[in-house]
């Protein structure tokens, strides 16, 4: 993208990092103007840690004090503390299993986005490929979308449709789905880049 700039990024996850890695290869291959700055997690143990690591970006991992769902306030503001110090401009919610607050919100106004594995407003929250299934769709795919107070319900930025193939399950729909996470995240992350 000539005459954008490079993007500090932050990204957030809970598990192995697939969506990291479709960052970074993008990145390493020119189509990304961006920099990882900041791959954190709120599991000590998540692979995306040491994915984090080989790309050069602080890691770390913050345990909130509950063990599922919304993040609170004070372990929202150690995230943001870490952001801030790595000057980070987005921050990418890329597998991240928990919902955040007025603390990431007011910090990052439009300039957080999550990936989930749905054509949203269908099939929010946890499982959608299972979702998807269950409902009968013949059609799916994944979102990437403005994170708001919601779960799954911020402002839609673009979207990929997959379909859903006779004899599917939730793990090769949801195999599929990835794939397409990881071409439509990468590119609207770009897109970041040529309206500041």
């Amino acid at each position: 993208m000539s005459g954008g700039r490079v993007l500090r990024l932050g990204v957030l996850g809970s598990g192995r990092g697939s969506n990291l890695e479709a960052i970074a290869r993008a990145i390493d291959e020119g189509r990304l103007p961006a920099k990882l700055a900041a791959v954190l997690s709120d599991r000590p143990g998540a692979r995306i840690l040491e994915l984090g690591q080989k790309s050069g970006a602080r890691t770390g991992a913050i345990v909130p004090a509950t063990p599922r769902g919304r993040l609170d306030a004070k372990t929202e503001g150690k995230f943001v503390d870490i952001l801030r110090e790595e000057d980070v401009e987005v921050v990418v919610l890329a597998g991240f299993m928990r919902i955040v607050g007025p603390v990431f919100l007011a910090a990052y106004p439009r300039r957080i986005i999550n990936v989930h594995p749905s054509l949203l407003p269908k099939h929010r929250g946890s499982e959608a490929a299972a979702q998807a299934l269950a409902a009968g769709d013949t059609v799916t795919g994944c979102t990437v979308h403005y994170v708001d107070q919601g779960v799954d319900t911020g402002e839609i930025i673009a979207q990929r449709e997959v379909p859903v193939q006779p004899g599917d399950t939730a793990e090769t729909l949801q195999a599929r789905i990835q794939t397409a996470e990881h071409e439509l995240l990468p590119a609207v992350i770009a897109s970041f880049a040529g309206h500041e």
